[in-house]
């Protein structure tokens, strides 16, 4: 059976509050803290980027394992690198001196850690030449807000984090049970970066016109096509996983979803017939691309929430747009 053996995380030293958000926005600290669902969140300093944040979390994993019994690392992180056309997942090899390990990444925005830990399991079950995965994820995401854009306004609580987890065969604390996941590709076009790829190169206009960070097409369309099937598609998800491992959803002992708006975590929750205390929610970190359901794991791991026989659903979602749920099971504590 493959296992996560541990998580980890890692958070910049930078923070801004709810206060500091309502300076650049102008929207009301309380609004913040109560709709957006964020007290504060940690930003990092310009010389730390996503790959940095990566190998920070993934340190303590290499150390546990020994970086010689490493045998792949799969970068599931934010797009958003140092470079554009460019793997940062070699990077992180390096840094970590994880010499014996073959490097790739995945890209699926927000929704990968629940992918990432299918195709690790996948790879781990298929190739019996390997026995430990790294996942290895960083955000800098902070960084692509425009902040005085108010159609990327659902966006400002994009925050900066590091996350990790290692994969083996055995010696682990939880068995990777099924995953479900399901792609809406008429949502492809509703959020992008607008320049610095082949459809619209960088160029000193784009630059002037404040192209290069994260933008909603049509914040009122996209709302009205996406409202009605969101919620819907996160529970289809976490409720195919769950019956493909046995489960149901009334056996969820912790949920461990992406950071979002309160009124759609909470409608996640009563959707899946579960209390807050049955879920991670991430008001004082924000929203770190995929790693999020990766962090909640170890929040709720380092804070004792957990206990052997649990049965946990990572849960997330990425625009353009995928749901992705991966259910776990506590075997060992």
């Amino acid at each position: 059976m493959i296992q996560i053996v541990r998580t980890s995380s890692y958070f910049p030293a930078g923070v801004e509050t709810a206060a500091d958000l309502e300076a650049k926005t102008g929207i009301p600290e309380n609004i913040i803290k109560e709709k957006f669902g964020l007290f504060e969140k940690h930003v990092a300093f310009t010389a730390m980027h996503a790959s940095d944040m990566a190998v920070k979390a993934a340190q303590p994993l290499v150390e546990l394992a020994g970086p010689q019994n490493i045998d792949v690392i799969i970068y599931f992180g934010s797009p958003f690198k140092e470079y554009q056309v460019w793997s940062c997942a070699p990077k992180i090899q390096y840094e970590l001196g994880a010499k014996n390990a073959y490097a790739f990444e995945m890209m699926n925005v927000s929704s990968c850690f629940p992918i990432a830990l299918k195709v690790a399991k996948d790879i781990l079950t298929s190739d019996r030449t390997v026995n430990n995965i790294l996942l290895a994820g960083g955000c800098k995401e902070s960084q692509i807000i425009d902040y005085e854009n108010p159609r990327s306004r659902f966006m400002f609580n994009f925050a900066d984090g590091g996350a990790a987890a290692l994969l083996s065969r055995n010696n682990g604390k939880f068995a990777i049970l099924e995953s479900a996941i399901c792609t809406d590709g008429s949502f492809h076009d509703d959020i992008k970066v607008p320049a610095g790829g082949s459809a619209m190169p960088a160029s000193h206009q784009t630059v002037e016109n404040n192209l290069h960070f994260i933008d909603v097409k049509d914040p009122s369309d996209m709302k009205t096509r996406l409202d009605p099937v969101s919620v819907a598609n996160f529970i289809k998800v976490v409720s195919e996983s769950l019956e493909k491992s046995g489960y149901t959803i009334h056996d969820i002992d912790m949920l461990l979803p992406l950071h979002t708006k309160r009124s759609m975590f909470l409608e996640l929750l009563a959707g899946l017939h579960l209390t807050e205390e049955k879920a991670v929610y991430l008001d004082h970190h924000g929203h770190m691309s995929a790693l999020d359901p990766c962090i909640a794991l170890d929040f709720a791991e380092s804070h004792k929430k957990l206990k052997k026989g649990d049965v946990i659903v990572a849960v997330s979602a990425g625009t353009g747009y995928t749901w992705a749920a991966t259910t776990l099971k506590k075997v060992q504590d």
